[in-house]
């Protein structure tokens, strides 16, 4: 594969946008999703992070696979892909282990995982030399300060919202009852 070859975007087959775009929207979405029943549930779900990282990694050999053009070459990525997401797959589940969990909760395990994903899913975007599965990544990093964050704050944002809530609803009641 030339420096060119990175550069060349995958042959779409005449896909529409939206049916290209899916499996990174997808990622995306099944991220957030995961993340949210731990935040709401405060229970880890192994198999959840380990069937999204096989998800990942089938993504990335699909991807990377529309720039290759031998035999030997898609092998070689298949081949990498695999012992790339087992090597994410082996640490994401040394979290798990008793000994790990007696250290974190819920919460830190499930960011720790989001940022191991995150942390593959960019490392399979540089390898398949795809810069839009390399940016999911970058977005999924940018999930864990954001999702830390929002459970620090999650008291006072509700607060804010119930205050500017109020104030729209007084407004909206002084516009409508105004004398005529």
């Amino acid at each position: 594969m030339t420096a060119d070859d990175a550069t060349t975007p995958a042959p779409t087959h005449g896909a529409p946008f939206w049916l290209r775009e899916l499996p990174y929207l997808a990622i995306l979405v099944l991220t957030a999703l995961g993340v949210a029943y731990v935040s709401m549930t405060r229970q880890p779900i192994v198999h959840y992070w380990d069937g999204l990282a096989v998800f990942i990694g089938i993504v990335g050999i699909v991807v990377g696979w529309h720039g290759l053009t031998t035999n030997r070459e898609r092998w070689r990525l298949v081949w990498t892909q695999v012992l790339h997401w087992a090597a994410f797959l082996v640490a994401m589940n040394m979290v798990f282990l008793p000994s790990v969990q007696s250290l974190l909760n819920a919460d830190s395990t499930s960011l720790l995982v989001l940022f191991q994903l995150a942390l593959g899913t960019f490392v399979a975007g540089v390898h398949t030399a795809s810069v839009k599965l390399a940016i999911n990544g970058v977005v999924m990093a940018l999930m864990v300060p954001a999702i830390a964050w929002l459970d620090r704050s999650a008291l006072m944002l509700t607060i804010l919202a119930t205050v500017a809530i109020a104030a729209a609803a007084i407004m909206l009641w002084r516009k409508f009852n105004r004398p005529a």
